[in-house]
């Protein structure tokens, strides 16, 4: 059951890294701000800004 249990933990930690739910955390640590629609929508544009600001070759 503890082999099962752990498994179970790996996999809600790749899920919470593929949906941004870990950066999202992580960003609300550093900027020091609690959870909200707005924190989020700052979350959102900044992460998406970076994404698409790094070039793509071929």
């Amino acid at each position: 059951m503890n082999h099962l249990r752990k498994l179970g933990r790996i996999l809600l930690g790749i899920l919470r890294e593929i949906s941004d739910e870990s950066a999202y955390k992580r960003h609300l640590t550093a900027h020091q701000a609690q959870h909200s629609g707005e924190e989020w929508r700052r979350f959102s544009e900044e992460h998406l800004k970076q994404k698409y600001a790094r070039a793509k070759c071929c």
